[in-house]
């Protein structure tokens, strides 16, 4: 046959493709917009044509798996501000106060509009922009106080030990949250990475995993000119932490290990997508000891670090199994910005070639998730850890000056050393009352946060790591 007739042939059998490849997307396509027409046409009360959109596509990505999801327009920002650790607002960490009911202020986060005004723990917010802050829900208080920055904002406080409100005009800025917190506040508000009750060992916390977190773990750990700071042991707090961006986790890991893998991606057909491996440069010296403590919540990112790190034999990994999510989530934008889907991909390998995933079908003798060391596991009941949350989020509070009777408001050189996790939207849990009905004093919120917490992991940890710097074997 000619050379041109085959060629002919080909063209023919493409432009058939595509015809029917068209004509599918299309009929499905047809299906839906008739089926929105019918509902918008026929339901028992009205609904517009968006809002039938945004449930066909919550329902057709949600229906995937548990970590895809349709993000919409309104959703959206919240989002990438999470990721991008800043948003505009006046830099108060807020809750609705379970006695009075009212909006009340856990902590102003330091050089912020809020800190310069003089807004304190303790005090209350009465009124935003004129609106009566009573009945108001979290959500909908931290909505009207975030904005563009440069705008304008109104409060009325009412300080804590005080009769009369104040009216405070503050402008929002651009506020950045931190996602690595240390063991205590100092002077200054910044935070103090030595462990309490053993300064030689550094307490890093990590909350989450954004833009700005290895940055954070740098700044943490070494000094301006990039010399490690005077540490002898470090623990790497990842409790709780349910992960996020897979480029700051490698970046993390990165930095305590001086070769090899740090994590591989596969995707539908198995094959290895990307290989990440660590560069010689290490943050610290190799000899310096190391624990990661994980529980059930640590997912994702965290269990990427907390798997390299054990893999490696970097640290010992001290706590509970964790959550096992194994799996990449593209960030796909959709309407120009506006909306986007969190679509999976491809799941993540740790070093040692085994999954992190856990599937609906996975038995607790599967291989998933990151298990503690072995002698290692230290196991928490629901009620001590909510204990040892409510007393380290008293502990992290900021308190400028304690108000009561017998004290005066001291200089600016004797500021007590606790201040919040810088967030507007993530309430802590508020100190209990004493066994005879009365609410704790400041005096007593502060004797609480400067006691050792009752924590058997973290205990484990500084049990460890004691023994390494003192040149001994390491007993589980």
């Amino acid at each position: 046959m000619p050379l041109r007739n085959l060629l002919l042939l080909a063209l023919a059998a493409i432009i058939s493709l595509a015809s029917y490849t068209t004509h599918d997307h299309n009929r499905y396509s047809s299906i839906l917009t008739e089926l929105m027409s019918v509902v918008e046409a026929n339901y028992v009360e009205p609904v517009d044509r968006r809002t039938l959109f945004e449930h066909a596509m919550e329902g057709m990505i949600s229906g995937l798996d548990p970590y895809s999801a349709y993000i919409p327009p309104e959703e959206y920002l919240a989002f990438r501000e999470n990721i991008e650790q800043k948003f505009g607002g006046i830099g108060i960490l807020v809750e609705i106060n379970p006695q009075t009911k009212r909006l009340t202020v856990m902590s102003p986060l330091f050089g912020t509009p809020a800190h310069k005004a003089g807004i304190q723990s303790g005090d209350t917010i009465l009124a935003i922009d004129g609106q009566d802050t009573e009945g108001m829900n979290l959500r909908d208080a931290v909505a009207v106080m975030r904005g563009d920055p440069d705008t304008e904002l109104t409060l009325s406080v009412l300080h804590l030990g005080e009769e009369e409100p104040v009216e405070l005009s503050l402008k929002r800025t651009i506020i950045h949250t931190e996602t690595v917190l240390g063991d205590k506040r100092v002077p200054g508000a910044k935070w103090d990475y030595h462990l309490q009750e053993d300064p030689r060992i550094a307490l890093l916390r990590i909350t989450s995993f954004g833009d700005d977190t290895a940055q954070e773990i740098r700044a943490a750990l070494t000094t301006e000119d990039g010399k490690p700071r005077d540490f002898e042991a470090v623990i790497l707090d990842l409790r709780g932490d349910p992960g996020g961006t897979l480029g700051a986790a490698v970046e993390i890991c990165d930095m305590f290990i001086d070769g090899g893998v740090i994590v591989t991606t596969r995707g539908r057909d198995g094959e290895v997508r990307a290989a990440y491996e660590a560069t010689p440069k290490m943050l610290i010296p190799k000899d310096i000891p190391m624990a990661v403590l994980v529980n059930r919540y640590s997912a994702s990112a965290s269990e990427i670090v907390a798997a390299c790190l054990q893999d490696h034999k970097r640290a010992v990994v001290i706590g509970e199994r964790t959550w096992g999510k194994g799996t990449v989530q593209n960030v796909i934008v959709l309407e120009g910005g506006r909306s986007a889907v969190r679509l999976t991909t491809s799941s993540y390998w740790r070093p040692s070639n085994r999954n992190i995933h856990r599937t609906a079908k996975s038995k607790e003798s599967d291989t998933w998730g990151v298990l503690p060391d072995e002698g290692f596991e230290v196991k928490l009941t629901d009620e001590e850890l909510a204990k040892i949350l409510e007393t380290r989020s008293a502990k992290d509070l900021y308190r400028p000056y304690a108000k009561t009777p017998e004290t005066e408001k001291p200089t600016e050189d004797k500021q007590p050393e606790t201040t919040p996790p810088e967030s507007d939207s993530k309430p802590t849990e508020p100190t209990e009352p004493k066994d005879n009905g009365e609410e704790k004093s400041t005096a007593d919120e502060k004797a609480d946060a400067d006691a050792p917490l009752d924590d058997p992991q973290l205990r484990k940890a500084i049990e460890y790591l004691q023994q390494r710097l003192r040149g001994e074997a390491a007993a589980a």
